[in-house]
């Protein structure tokens, strides 16, 4: 008699499933997690569309001669990836880390690589999301955005870059300190950041003393970058994707050099 256990459709076949599928698991464990969290739809959503919709309203702010709208949109947009790519994303991983989850997770079959990987998807997707209501709200208050098809995949480029920018730094200090330091170390430099990034003032405004280290900032960099191609049809610019990606590479590298997994 012929044993037929080796062919048979029920024979187990132990082992972990394709990295692919680990990966796009984990980005929905990770995206409905942050959906899930209250404070950190008001920090990704709500407050963003706020200030959009406040200061295209209003007159409290000098923006300019051209429609107010027009300047802060991009602005808004930058803060979008800013709130969600590193401020959400470093408290987040802190907390994971103090709890232990990311020690458990480092056991499973999901290697490192796959879960940043995760993450990142998860990023994207809610900074499309964010893209898709702040962009809509901008439409509804008048915006008409100036770039071509061509200024348009150099805004992708530009968020694509803020966004590994700003990942990196999120895992870099959620990965060497504390939780709760991590927490508020993370809302300073968020509130910093949107004061002084160019995201609702134009930086300009500032003493030309402080000038190169405003412009050395990551989401002056992205901010301005959005807001020369969007509001005012700008041809691309080589200096805010410079800045970007090296911001990209030190974070990274440091990332890799100093995060702890528990």
């Amino acid at each position: 008699m012929t044993s037929t256990a080796g062919t048979s459709p029920f024979t187990p076949s132990p082992g972990a499933a394709p990295l692919h599928r680990m990966v796009a698991a984990q980005a929905g464990m990770e995206l409905r997690v942050m959906l899930r969290n209250g404070e950190q739809l008001l920090l990704t959503m709500v407050i963003p569309v706020l200030l959009l919709v406040g200061f295209s309203t209003t007159g409290v702010l000098d923006l300019g001669s051209g429609p107010r709208v027009d300047f802060l949109t991009p602005g808004v947009l930058a803060l979008a990836v800013l709130s969600t790519a590193f401020t959400g994303q470093a408290i987040g991983t802190g907390f994971e880390r103090r709890y232990g989850v990311l020690k458990r997770l480092g056991a499973s079959p999901l290697s490192r690589f796959g879960l940043l990987a995760a993450k990142t998807l998860a990023v994207l997707a809610v900074e499309a999301l964010q893209f898709l209501v702040i962009g809509a709200t901008a439409v509804l208050l008048g915006w008409r955005p100036a770039a071509d098809p061509a200024g348009l995949a150099y805004c992708l480029l530009l968020v694509l870059l803020g966004t590994a920018a700003f990942s990196s730094l999120a895992l870099l200090m959620a990965g060497t300190l504390r939780a709760e330091a991590t927490l508020a170390a993370a809302n300073l430099v968020y509130v910093v950041l949107l004061g002084l990034g160019g995201v609702v003032f134009a930086t300009d405004r500032f003493p030309d003393a402080v000038q190169p280290l405003l412009q050395a900032l990551p989401v002056t960099a992205l901010a301005e970058g959005l807001r020369a191609v969007l509001a005012d049809g700008a041809a691309p610019a080589l200096a805010p994707v410079a800045v970007l990606a090296l911001w990209t590479a030190a974070g990274a590298a440091l990332a890799a050099r100093f995060f702890r997994w528990e």
